[in-house]
């Protein structure tokens, strides 16, 4: 494999990290933002510190060669075709993502590199290489995610609202429900962190520890919310309930933040490692490791992204679609969180980017279809349904390029 190549691939892969960072950032402090629970320049520098130690640290360090399986890799085995294959996946994708982002629009990063990677598989194998049930589940997605995250935030703030909001002491009963909430936070959060992840993975928990350490944390953190509100809040009069959700909406988008880190690395750095292994082995690995140094490159990169661009689509997410109040914020973050928890675990394939949208959307409507801007949501969603065609084109003339520039040895 020419050496070129390689270095194509890291720049590539830096390339894409910085995409994702740019682009997904919003996912979990657009509603922050559009809150005013942390100003744009906070939520930035809060999500490029965090993006970067998911992905470093907690990021997976085991990937597949074809991202998601979508293509069936005992179809392609040779390790040029495969290499050049990756590395135009990568740039497909980051091209995508960067004009999406440029455009001030949100879509899945994860959606972007497995259009790619359909493109790929059929232009180096042909249609039958394809998994299309997997890609069927993939249009599903499209579907459950926005809708599922919608519900759970449509119905968080309308009990948010009876039980506290359209109270005659809004105060009281914030302070009374305020350990719930927080208790309910960290349960997700901890949860998300342990169970089946690598980070569970490495300190041995499984599905019981998982929950002992999650409920723990759920208990403590609900005693301390309630000291810390009767301690700090309760003297600010009727402003005080906006003032609880907002310290709560800032701890569910550190934990976004931080679990897209984690998560997303791999939409970089899987094809990276890919690239990198066939080099070191010239050979094809269906399972291929992420070393270290790769998942800290790509952590680099998303982080960079969020600093420099993640302003965009936080601009579009946090204050265009509809507007936003702490209550509000904490409801999307919740619903969103808890959407990617329960369907990843589940196995369903979701993108936290369509469940942020989602609970941005169904938090709305709560107060009815003209809070919603759907000029922008339409647009939003078109954006959607064209990321796995557009990314797929890109990516088999990218992929003939390419073989044209990098003629095969043999």
């Amino acid at each position: 494999m020419d050496p070129i190549l390689l270095i194509l691939g890291f720049a590539a892969g830096l390339y894409m990290a910085w995409n994702i960072g740019a682009n997904d950032v919003a996912n979990g402090m657009a509603s922050a933002v559009g809150a005013q629970a942390i100003t744009l320049r906070q939520a930035v520098f809060i999500a490029g510190v965090l993006d970067f130690i998911g992905a470093t640290f907690i990021g997976s360090h085991v990937t597949t060669t074809i991202r998601k399986n979508i293509v069936d890799p005992s179809f392609i085995t040779d390790p040029h075709i495969m290499a050049l294959g990756l590395l135009a996946a990568l740039l497909a994708a980051s091209f995508w993502v960067f004009f999406s982002t440029w455009s001030q629009l949100p879509v899945s990063t994860t959606h972007s590199v497995v259009g790619a990677m359909i493109g790929f598989g059929i232009i180096a194998g042909g249609t039958s290489v394809v998994r299309w049930w997997k890609v069927l589940g993939i249009v599903i997605s499209w579907i459950i995610s926005p809708f599922f995250a919608s519900l759970l935030s449509f119905l968080l703030f309308q009990f948010i609202r009876r039980r506290i909001l359209a109270q005659r002491e809004r105060l009281k009963s914030a302070l009374s429900w305020t350990p719930f909430f927080g208790s309910l936070a960290a349960f997700i959060i901890v949860f998300s962190l342990l169970l089946k992840t690598s980070l569970g993975s490495k300190l041995g928990f499984g599905f019981r520890e998982a929950l002992v350490v999650s409920l723990i944390s759920a208990a403590l953190l609900g005693i301390a919310g309630r000291l810390w509100v009767q301690h700090f809040i309760l003297h600010r009069g009727e402003e005080g309930v906006e003032g609880i959700f907002r310290r709560l909406q800032v701890l569910t988008s550190c934990y976004v933040a931080l679990a897209h880190g984690a998560n997303d690395v791999a939409n970089a750095m899987g094809p990276l490692a890919g690239i990198y292994i066939i080099y070191k082995t010239q050979a094809v690995s269906p399972q291929v490791p992420v070393p270290s140094f790769l998942l800290a490159i790509g952590g680099l990169g998303i982080s960079i992204g969020v600093l420099t661009w993640g302003y965009k689509v936080i601009e579009t997410l946090g204050t265009k679609v509809t507007a936003l109040t702490n209550t509000r914020g904490f409801s999307v973050d919740f619903g969103t969180a808890t959407c990617v928890l329960v369907a990843s675990k589940l196995g369903l394939p979701v993108s936290t980017t369509h469940a942020a949208v989602g609970a941005i959307v169904g938090v709305g409507l709560a107060r009815g279809l003209a809070a919603v801007d759907f000029r922008i949501v339409g647009k939003i969603c078109l954006y959607w349904i064209i990321t796995l065609p557009v990314s797929a084109g890109s990516c088999m003339i990218l992929f003939q390029i390419l073989k044209w520039i990098f003629p095969s040895a043999g």
